[in-house]
């Protein structure tokens, strides 16, 4: 008999009575023999008997989660199934991330009004508010360009969407990024921000202009200082400069404002019990029941990478499974928004090693909700807001390491050696000169090597295509097929009953 399971963020298919388990996070090993046609055979039936025999949840969604992986790729998922392979004993290319087994899967189309490749802001504000806008705006409809501060204050183009529909209703709502809390993609759920980079005072322009800034927006906006739970990065932009915080860094704030303190008068004012945090310790020490709101800053900047992080900064599972256990006190339910964000910087970096170590922390993640939660009752959706430009090629033989040389039979015309992964643009480019380095003297096993790329750039640049959405739960067959990214955020609405649009109550 053919099974099919997930363990430990990784899905294999094995039969029964022919497997072994290895001694690494129980990971499962598959004894199938792939030359047999058989296999082939039983293994496509089974995938048509489970398609065939998945009904249509068309429950109302008491819970909404959102998982984010920023610059994503559908290319970064494949190298990650390999680079987790090689870890564990398998080839790779035949496993599945906890979230590639859910049964609906589609694919968004991710361009800004202005530009048609995104970055985090636009498509930010496209996947969370359902209005697509111009690149390096948030909250703001395609009206507002970037810059445009009076825009921003007018509040005519203001747009809000998941968050603000689901405080509506009476449900908690919650962040979770490793990025700084006001960086983009977490920023779209609550700020209105004609400029991304307008994190803290000290960032806006000098002209004169009173714009608000989004970590300010965090705490006295309307919709920012309703959340329940913000976990991530970004302490820096809530201390004022002459303050300095439990790591010894100092605050980037020019007003003199200690947004912490402020974030904690304002919930207590609400009549809410508060709760401040900044160490992986006081996260996992903490008690779900006591607090009705909790803000953790565990880094005064991004937080680190996983391969790099020590034991004072909490992962990316452990934030969200606190998140949950704390949102899921409210009868009336939540909705919950998890980036891993740090997948983006790296691949910035050409730093391909961190970027598919940070996909299989999401990977984690995503499993440590499933975990908890009732997928009865519980619309989980897992998607990107855009891609990058690192490239998968070589004809490289199954089992090789796909962080490293691809196949020697296909070098290049210069007969020196490439790598399996690569980019389109970035800072490790190859063709500073007319003549490329022979790869076999660097140190491909150092975590900060930056993967070859075509075109020389300090900073790598996104990918225009589209990028995948995986659903489960109550209405999860709404994300098949191909369709526009602000398209998301009105298909959760619909099937959790929020929201000025459609939905599933108001039939």
């Amino acid at each position: 008999m053919w099974l099919y399971t997930c363990v430990v963020f990784v899905c294999v298919i094995y039969t029964s009575g022919r497997t072994v388990y290895s001694n690494k996070n129980s990971y499962t090993r598959t004894l199938f023999d792939e030359k047999n046609k058989d296999h082939w055979k039983i293994q496509a039936q089974w995938t048509l008997r489970a398609k065939l025999s998945t009904p249509q949840n068309t429950k109302v969604a008491k819970n909404v989660i959102l998982f984010l992986g920023d610059g994503m790729s559908i290319t970064t998922l494949a190298a990650t199934r390999v680079y987790l392979g090689g870890q564990y004993g398998h080839n790779g290319e035949e496993l599945k991330l906890s979230f590639e087994s859910f049964p609906y899967t589609g694919l968004a189309k991710t361009y800004c009004v202005d530009h048609n490749v995104a970055d985090s802001a636009c498509s930010g504000t496209a996947y969370l508010s359902g209005v697509k806008a111009n690149s390096g705006t948030l909250g703001l409809s395609g009206s507002v360009k970037r810059g445009d501060c009076a825009g921003q204050r007018d509040g005519l183009h203001s747009v809000t969407g998941l968050m603000d529909w689901a405080q509506k209703a009476g449900k908690s709502t919650g962040i979770v990024t490793t990025t700084r809390v006001t960086h983009a993609s977490p920023a779209a759920a609550y700020a209105h921000a004609a400029d991304r980079k307008w994190e803290a005072d000290a960032d806006l322009p000098t002209r004169g202009l009173k714009c608000e800034d989004i970590a300010s927006q965090l705490v006295r906006g309307r919709v920012g200082s309703g959340l329940n739970v913000v976990f991530g990065g970004g302490r820096k932009n809530f201390m004022p400069r002459s303050e300095i915080d439990s790591n010894g860094n100092s605050g980037y704030r020019n007003d003199g404002r200690n947004l912490i303190r402020e974030w904690l008068v304002k919930k207590e004012s609400l009549g809410i019990y508060p709760k401040y945090i900044y160490s992986r310790k006081e996260l996992l020490n903490l008690d779900n029941n006591k607090y009705g709101s909790v803000l953790g800053l565990f880094a005064s900047d991004h937080m680190s990478y996983h391969l790099e992080a020590g034991d004072e900064e909490p992962t990316l599972s452990e934030m969200t499974q606190k998140a949950i256990e704390i949102l899921s006190q409210n009868t009336k339910g939540f909705v919950l928004f998890v980036e891993g964000g740090r997948i983006d910087t790296a691949h910035h970096e050409t730093k391909a090693r961190k970027a598919l170590d940070e996909t299989a922390e999401l990977a984690k993640a995503v499993e440590a909700a499933l975990r908890i939660v009732d997928i009865e009752e519980t619309l989980v959706v897992v998607t990107s807001d855009h891609s990058h430009t690192m490239s998968y090629s070589g004809y490289s033989k199954r089992g090789s390491d796909i962080l490293g040389f691809a196949n020697a039979k296909y070098n290049a015309s210069d007969n020196l050696p490439y790598t399996i992964l690569s980019y389109a643009n970035g800072p490790g480019s190859m063709s500073r000169t007319n003549f490329r380095h022979n790869l076999m003297f660097d140190n491909m096993n150092d975590l900060n090597y930056t993967y070859p790329s075509l075109v020389p750039i300090p900073r790598e640049t996104h990918g225009g295509e589209d990028v995948a959405v995986f659903a489960h739960g109550p209405w999860a067959h709404l994300f098949s097929g191909n369709y526009e990214q602000n398209f998301i955020p009105h298909a959760l609405a619909y099937a959790s009953c929020i929201g000025p649009g459609l939905t599933t109550c108001k039939l």
